[in-house]
């Protein structure tokens, strides 16, 4: 098969959906895999490392989509690039549709295969593709939370660690998953104050073991989200329904409660946010400020540091990128956890979260598939 990797082109996004071990694997596997020029050069990976480890450099984007049978990217395609799509291709990339109909349509439009990786599963029931961004991203959310707290990012001035004889910060993170206890952990570290809701008593149970008495721990209702909102410095939100649109537990009433420069980073944003005053930003432009309250919500947090966070991708995708190599959409029926990761198929949604959060018909994948 014919695998293709453009580079991206969403704003501040420098990591690349294959790496040059991965097109190596490729190569092995008696594939032939064409790479954009310069799109490894977020990463510090040259066009030179990709031919050395067997791939073509296409000389443009267009290149790349013309010839590709699979695409493997890391962001979700932007508009031009689903432009490019074909009905005989198959995108394998983050998607995110449940908050974006326009993306959904034009996907639907194309005809095209298109596999999330926020929505493959294991057979332990987690999120294996998206495990590793939501681990860069929870501890990537203290250190933004850190920066965006300090007075000239418009922030109160707070200090997470505090320092003798003053309070450190108090940090409340909304959900207790991946990015809750990366979060936790990475806050934790600095020394601030933590405490973790959850309306899942296992988690909280997992992360009272993990951290001991120095962490926190409240079970998620109305009034508990409300009142730690009120005496946060930081609030983390990272909360996920695969597939689905994100809850909004922060109502905008709860953020005119909150303290005047506290902060909300809100990586849920990828999928619609969790607060009521949340809208994606950028790296070029990553807050904003309602009732007070700095928002940051930037909907690509890992790709700040695309080194890190290409390898930790490129670790977890490529078992299912050689399977979808070796065998095509054969793959799909066969794996019933990459079956998962089916969003789009020649025009029908086939994720039942997507076609609930936008309101649309849903088809079972495997009957997509055998149509």
């Amino acid at each position: 098969m014919l695998v293709g990797v453009p580079k991206e082109i969403k704003v501040q996004e420098f990591r690349v959906g294959l790496v040059p071990a991965a097109v190596r694997e490729l190569a092995h596997h008696g594939h032939e895999v064409w790479v954009e020029t310069g799109a490894g050069l977020g990463i510090g990976a040259s066009d030179a490392d990709y031919q050395a480890a067997g791939a073509t450099i296409a000389p443009d984007a267009d290149t790349v989509w013309a010839r590709a049978q699979l695409i493997v990217k890391v962001k979700e395609p932007q508009a031009v690039e689903r432009q490019r799509l074909r009905a005989d291709q198959i995108l394998f990339t983050y998607l995110h549709l449940a908050p974006d109909l326009a993306q959904t349509q034009d996907l639907m439009a194309s005809g095209a295969t298109c596999i999330a990786y926020e929505t493959v599963t294991s057979p332990t029931g987690g999120l294996p593709l998206l495990a590793p961004m939501s681990e860069v991203a929870g501890r990537l959310s203290v250190l933004a939370g850190a920066q965006a707290l300090q007075r000239h990012e418009g922030g109160s001035g707070v200090l997470l660690g505090g320092v003798p004889g003053v309070a450190p910060a108090q940090v409340v993170i909304l959900g207790g998953g991946v990015v809750g206890m990366h979060a936790a952990s990475m806050a934790l570290g600095l020394g601030a104050q933590v405490t973790v809701i959850d309306r899942n008593l296992e988690v909280l149970r997992r992360l009272w073991t993990q951290f001991g008495h120095s962490l926190r721990t409240a079970y998620a209702t109305r009034d508990a989200v409300e009142q730690h909102a009120a005496q946060a410095d930081l609030l983390i939100g990272g909360v996920l329904v695969p597939g689905g649109a994100a809850p909004k537990l922060i109502t905008r009433q709860t953020v005119s409660q909150m303290r005047t420069g506290s902060v909300i980073v809100d990586v849920a944003i990828d999928q619609g946010g969790c607060a009521e005053t949340s809208h994606p930003t950028t790296h070029d432009a990553p807050t904003f400020v309602v009732d007070g309250v700095v928002h940051y919500c930037v909907a690509n947090m890992p790709g700040a540091v695309p080194r890190t966070s290409a390898f930790a991708l490129g670790h977890a995708t490529l078992p299912f990128v050689l399977a979808l190599a070796d065998h095509g959409l054969q793959a799909l029926r066969d794996d019933p956890y990459l079956r998962q990761g089916l969003n789009v198929h020649r025009g029908r949604l086939t994720h039942p979260g997507v076609a609930q959060a936008l309101d649309r018909a849903y088809l079972d994948p495997l009957a997509a598939l055998n149509l």
